[in-house]
């Protein structure tokens, strides 16, 4: 087994808080020494299911930490999630029904799966535990912390100071994410920074349960392809880890030049010594365009095989450097012989070609978008099966029937 020395600094590798690092080494000393793997825990609240590398940072380190030989647990808060966890929100959240809750649970495990190793990761859903709880047993939980302890929680102090109403059951959240904690006897709890509250607060449980308490890690939020805001869909600054070799390997290369070690050090499983002699290699004046190239195929490999990540690097040089046509580009199937661009909306926003109806209009409007290398003025026109798109400069799309 690698030295706790050794498996601390990777897992410190972007890690943004720690809680705390001296109880963490401790416990990587006695796992090493009995030869007995750490129980890590990640809780997913299946509110939205689709997984972009923003998602990932937790669920990479998670992998880190598997590849380490210690054991993992996901939890699916399927029983939490009828609840809604309001976390960082000015009211509470609407609670998801119990279809919701599956089939995004099963859309979460598709996911986590191309990050994870399946064969070493125990899936466990939290009904299995809170769903048999008594009355009583609720009751002598929610004795275990008081009001003020709770209102400790940003958004609760919040909403209590400006008179907007906070559901008692909401209360119950970080109550039931802690028992977690102490059901599964997690030594390590890892979460992003909007789960603050929660994951402390499973410290505290577990210290009322008179166990040792679990380390808190956090992940920061990772910044989007505009290098301000986070990561999100909705943005349209996302890189999608199902997304097609071509186009991770492209929107890789869009990430601003500052991000660079950023994006090494939390999106993927570079060792943080070679993290470390990459951002040398930046000081000294290394070319970031050659750096980046680096990152994109160290990115689009985790999620594709070696010769679709040749594809792609080849696509970028020939689309983007050599300002060609590629020979190969991405294709989306119609499934019959002809569609007008509008009706083609759909398909080229659920493959990440355009963030929205809004901004396809947009750049026909700005004469943005080519149909065989000629500019289109409007999204009426008719596309038909062997069609070449160009949508802005850089994205190539074929439709095929």
């Amino acid at each position: 087994m690698i030295s706790p020395q050794e498996q601390l600094l990777i897992i410190k590798k972007g890690v943004h808080m720690m809680v705390d690092e001296d109880e963490l080494l401790a416990k990587l000393e006695k796992s090493v020494a009995t030869n007995k793997p750490l129980n890590i825990k990640l809780g997913l609240d299946p509110s939205a299911p689709d997984i972009h590398l923003g998602h990932s940072v937790v669920l990479r380190k998670m992998r880190q930490m598997q590849d380490l030989g210690h054991n993992i647990t996901i939890i699916i808060g399927d029983f939490t999630g009828k609840i809604g966890d309001p976390s960082g929100k000015a009211k509470g959240r609407n609670a998801l029904t119990e279809e919701q809750v599956q089939a995004n649970a099963k859309t979460y495990c598709d996911q986590i799966f191309k990050i994870l190793d399946i064969d070493k990761t125990e899936v466990v859903r939290n009904s299995e535990w809170l769903a048999k709880l008594t009355f009583e047993d609720v009751v002598r939980l929610a004795g275990k912390t008081t009001v003020a302890r709770i209102l400790e929680r940003d958004d609760f102090k919040s909403r209590y100071e400006n008179q907007t109403p906070i559901g008692l059951h909401e209360f119950f959240y970080p109550l039931m994410q802690g028992y977690d904690s102490v059901h599964l006897k997690a030594d390590v709890e890892l979460g992003g920074t909007d789960q603050t509250f929660n994951i402390l607060f499973g410290r505290t449980m577990q210290k009322s349960f008179d166990m040792e308490a679990q380390i808190a890690i956090f992940m920061p939020l990772l910044e989007g392809l505009d290098g301000k805001e986070k990561m999100s869909k909705s943005l349209g600054n996302y890189i999608g880890i199902d997304e097609p070799a071509e186009v991770m390997f492209k929107k890789t290369m869009e990430v601003p030049d500052e991000l660079i070690i950023r994006y090494f050090e939390l999106v993927t499983d570079v060792h943080p010594r070679e993290v470390d002699a990459i951002k040398a290699e930046l000081e000294a004046g290394a070319n970031p365009r050659d750096i980046k190239l680096r990152l994109a195929e160290t990115i689009t490999s985790l999620y594709h095989c070696p010769e679709d990540v040749e594809k792609a690097k080849k696509f970028f040089e020939t689309a983007f450097s050599k300002k060609e046509i590629p020979d190969e580009i991405p294709q989306i199937k119609i499934g019959k012989p002809s569609i007008t661009l509008m009706e083609l909306s759909e398909l080229l926003i659920k493959e990440g070609f355009v963030p929205s109806k809004s901004e396809l209009i947009r750049l026909v409007n700005q004469s943005g978008v080519q149909l065989n290398e000629e500019k289109i003025s409007t999204t009426d026109i008719e596309l038909k099966s062997g069609d070449n798109l160009r949508i802005g400069k850089k994205k190539f799309v074929q439709i095929v029937e």
